[in-house]
């Protein structure tokens, strides 16, 4: 299992993920983004990693652990209420995990944010990488509009536009 992971993480290249995540998606995403947060209180944020280190493979680090450090690195918690949520693309495992701040984690469930992956990871395994992502936006920006609604003073407090690592 270890010796498979290690040969996708190898053999999936950024070039590959940069054909499927253009910059015509990229702006799609954006703008998935930019319109739900016009509908809830809640941030967004759109990452996708093409692969982890050798060091991190053989450290055992799984997509969720290595989500957890990007939602930090990208200070993903650090929104007035606690609302921020991370969307993190591990393209390399074929694999969507959702992250939120305690505000939104409080209010969504575990099964509510699996199924927001599972939408975005059906449509990734079709080919549908535009569809994906953004289906995956707008499942996420449903599921936040219902404890966030949007509020006369919200600020854009975290970028819109997705990162590749």
């Amino acid at each position: 299992m270890i010796l498979s992971r290690t040969l996708r993480h190898l053999f999936v290249t950024r070039a590959g993920t940069r054909r499927r995540f253009t910059d015509a998606v990229d702006a799609d995403i954006e703008s998935a983004i930019r319109t739900a947060e016009l509908r809830t209180g809640a941030e967004i944020r759109f990452v996708i990693e093409t692969a982890l280190d050798m060091s991190d493979l053989w450290a055992g680090v799984t997509p969720r652990d290595r989500a957890m450090h990007v939602f930090s690195d990208l200070h993903v918690w650090n929104t007035e209420l606690r609302n921020g949520v991370l969307i993190y693309v591990l393209r390399a495992d074929r694999d969507v995990e959702i992250l939120a701040d305690r505000g939104a984690a409080a209010v969504v469930t575990s099964a509510q944010w699996e199924s927001a992956c599972r939408v975005m990871e059906e449509h990734f395994r079709a080919g549908r990488f535009r569809e994906g992502a953004v289906g995956g936006v707008e499942a996420v920006a449903a599921l936040l509009e219902r404890h966030f609604p949007a509020r006369a003073r919200d600020r854009d407090e975290l970028p819109n536009q997705p990162i590749l690592l």
